[in-house]
């Protein structure tokens, strides 16, 4: 069950892994086309910031430390068992 749970966890993480890479060239193609003066949606980056992409990045933070202290705690009470 825990596997199972942490399996599960660790497949959300990749995909938020992914969606926040995505923003990030979104971001970084959006802001030279900003710089050049052509609309590549930097106000809808700018405007999901808040409410999508600021959260999705804390999640991504909070879920890589659980994992990893999950994972450091199974290690640590298998070695000693």
């Amino acid at each position: 069950m825990k596997d199972r749970l942490l399996d599960g966890l660790n497949t959300a993480l990749m995909f938020n892994l992914f969606f926040v890479l995505f923003c990030f060239v979104w971001f970084a193609v959006a802001l030279i086309g900003r710089s050049t003066h052509v609309d590549l949606g930097f106000d809808l980056w700018y405007s999901l910031w808040d409410p999508l992409i600021m959260p999705a990045i804390g999640i991504l933070m909070a879920g890589a430390i659980v994992s990893g202290v999950s994972s450091w705690v199974g290690k640590k009470f298998l070695r000693d068992s």
